[in-house]
């Protein structure tokens, strides 16, 4: 599984909804900024982080984004999902483009294995995890946010 640019600049703006969660709202043009995302492909990743309840907005002059839920609440594997789809490095997996062998072949456990371990470590951390990863690390600038 290859994480596409929606997967990876998606957690990134999770995350820094998280850094500021004690705060207001946050607009879409601070996250964009900091996390050097256009703030127009920001916009297409909020939708679907906001229909699957993980952040909520609110609009006008001085709205803008929170989380939906505690950072605790709230794990990678979840937002991987809503952004990426199901988390399976082959399709057979998914029930997409179903195999004709799928019922004889030898190496579909494999992937299974292999999947199910991917969306076990992914299910496994929390934005807060994250966060105090991040406040761990001497060496990120915090003034300037994180960047992946």
């Amino acid at each position: 599984m290859k994480l596409s640019t929606r997967g990876r600049y998606g957690l990134r703006a999770m995350f820094d909804l998280t850094i500021y969660y004690s705060q207001d709202h946050i607009s879409l043009n601070n996250i964009a900024e900091r996390q050097d995302i256009s703030e127009g492909y920001l916009e297409q990743l909020i939708i679907p982080l906001k229909k699957a309840g993980l952040v909520k907005g609110i609009r006008g002059a001085q709205g803008g984004y929170m989380l939906a839920k505690p950072p605790s609440d709230i794990t990678v594997g979840e937002i991987l999902r809503v952004l990426e789809g199901p988390i399976a490095i082959v399709d057979c997996l998914t029930g997409e483009n179903k195999c004709r062998k799928v019922d004889t072949c030898v190496t579909r456990s494999i992937w299974e294995k292999i999947s199910n371990s991917m969306a076990n470590v992914v299910d496994s951390i929390t934005l807060e995890e994250l966060m105090s990863d991040y406040s761990s690390n001497a060496f990120l600038s915090k003034s300037s946010g994180p960047k992946c």
